[in-house]
Formats: structure tokens, C-alpha cells, sequence
């Protein structure tokens, strides 16, 4: 029952952002009379500070979220997953100077660092798929590595490369599918992370920038009134709340299903 209204959220979420271009919104159009206005029948979320619908606006920053955490997920996991599975199958200098830049990127709170490169690189929402990429792939390029420590010098590899079986080969059909269950869950705990981050980001200035909506913005922006117009925080804040549960519940469903303890276990 969890992971399905978890995968139900997950689900709407991304239709939505699908969806979105082509339904007829207004997020950007100001209307005087209704600055503040509560939740009503003309606007069922509420109006912001401008009279700009909240409905809109925050099914605009459903899309942002889920192209943001698109880019940066893909882009960390494949850019992580090549470096690290490359770096731990060659060994030697390449996998010792891959020790070291993970050890300096460990060494700084991921949010920090991303708030530092998205202050440098300026705001944006190309500038900020950059800095979170550039922060998270450190966490897959690890995980690869360990992965294929693990497992490099099984059977079926050895004699791959007896048979004098390329390396490229090797990686991409021997240990790759070795190694994918555990990316595939640390990048569903990904996209979680990166909603969070884009949020953040946003919410202090450095993300998405007005007039294009976001959660973070959105926040931001509702926080001066949230004593009057507490709807400008609650729409916004909900549907983060909903988004990073959901994916969190799903990522743990996915680990027990991928765990291999688990299923021997379960089996009769």
C-alpha cells in the first residue's frame, strides 16, 4: 500500500511535468484585485503577493523540480559511474587520484560546496544543473568503485580476460549489470536529494530565477506573508514534502527488493 501511492505521487509528478507546456496556465499573470486572495472557487490554491495564481505557479515548479533532478541525477550517474568503475578496473595512478579528489569532495558538505559553485557560476537553472552535477557525482563514481573492487576478480571476468576480451566489453557486459542494482537505488535517494538542493538553492536566490517558478521561490517568497497568506507556503511546502517522501519510500522498496539477503530469506 506505501509504495503504491508513493509510486502514484511519483507518477503524477512526472505527468505533470510532461504535461504542464501545454495546459492553459497563467502562472506569470499579475491581477491587482486578487493579491493574498485564500484558496476560493476563482483560484483554488490562492493568489501570491501579485495576484498571480499558486496553482500555476506551483505546477510550473512541479516541472522545474523534475527536469532539474532529471538532468542532475542522469548527468551524476553516468559521468560517476564511468569514472569510478574505469578508475577501480584499471587500478593504479587513475585509481589513486580518484581516492583523492572523492576524499576533497567529501571533505566539504555537498550543500555547501554546490551553494558555493552556484554563488560563483551565478543564478540559473543551466548553472545549477551544473553545480549540483559537479557535486553529485562523487557519490556514484564512489559506490562504482567499490562495486567493482568487489567483484573484478570473480570467474567469469577473469576468463573474460583470458579470452583477451577488450576492456570496454568487459566493463559494459560483465561488470556493469554486476554493479547496477545498488546505482539504480542510490539514484533514486538521488532524486530526492537533488529536489531538496534545487529548493534550497532557489530559496536563497541562487536557482531558478523569477518570473519562472520553482518550490524554493515559491517558499521564499510566501515567507514575508505567512502570517496573513499562509497558503503561499503550505501549497508549495506540501508538494515537496509529498515528492521527497514518495521518492524515499520508493527508493526504500526498490533496496529491499534489490537485496539479495533479503530475497534468500524470503525463499522457501
Amino acid at each position: 500500500m506505501r509504495a503504491g501511492w508513493s509510486g502514484a505521487v511519483l507518477l503524477l509528478w512526472a505527468l505533470l511535468a510532461l504535461v504542464v507546456p501545454w495546459l492553459p496556465l497563467q502562472p506569470e499573470q499579475i491581477s491587482l484585485p486578487a493579491i493574498l486572495q485564500p484558496p476560493g472557487a476563482h483560484h483554488w490554491l490562492g493568489a501570491d503577493d501579485l495576484g498571480r495564481p499558486v496553482l500555476d505557479r506551483l505546477l510550473m515548479g512541479a516541472r522545474t523540480s523534475f527536469w532539474v533532478a532529471c538532468w542532475v541525477v542522469g548527468l551524476s550517474v553516468l559521468a560517476g559511474t564511468l569514472i569510478g568503475t574505469a578508475a577501480a578496473y584499471f587500478g593504479g595512478l587513475w585509481d589513486r587520484a580518484l581516492v583523492l579528489i572523492i576524499d576533497i569532495f567529501m571533505a566539504f558538505p555537498g550543500i555547501l560546496l554546490a551553494i558555493a559553485l552556484a554563488g560563483l557560476l551565478g543564478p540559473g537553472i543551466t548553472n545549477l544543473v551544473f553545480a549540483l552535477t559537479l557535486v553529485g557525482w562523487v557519490g556514484y563514481a564512489r559506490l562504482a568503485r567499490a562495486q567493482v573492487l568487489s567483484v573484478k576478480h570473480r570467474e567469469h571476468i577473469v576468463a573474460a580476460e583470458a579470452l583477451g576480451t577488450r576492456a570496454p566489453r568487459i566493463l559494459a557486459w560483465h561488470l556493469l549489470p554486476l554493479i547496477s542494482a545498488p546505482l539504480v537505488v542510490e539514484a533514486t535517494f538521488g532524486v530526492a536529494a537533488v529536489v531538496i538542493a534545487e529548493s534550497g538553492l532557489s530559496f536563497l536566490g541562487l536557482g531558478v530565477q523569477p518570473p519562472d517558478a520553482s518550490w524554493g521561490s515559491m517558499i521564499r517568497d510566501g515567507v514575508r506573508y505567512l502570517l496573513v497568506a499562509p497558503h503561499l507556503v503550505l501549497a508549495p511546502g506540501c508538494a515537496l514534502f509529498l515528492v521527497v517522501l514518495s521518492v524515499n519510500l520508493l527508493g526504500d522498496r526498490l533496496r529491499d527488493r534489490l537485496d539479495v539477503r533479503s530475497i534468500a530469506r524470503s525463499a522457501p
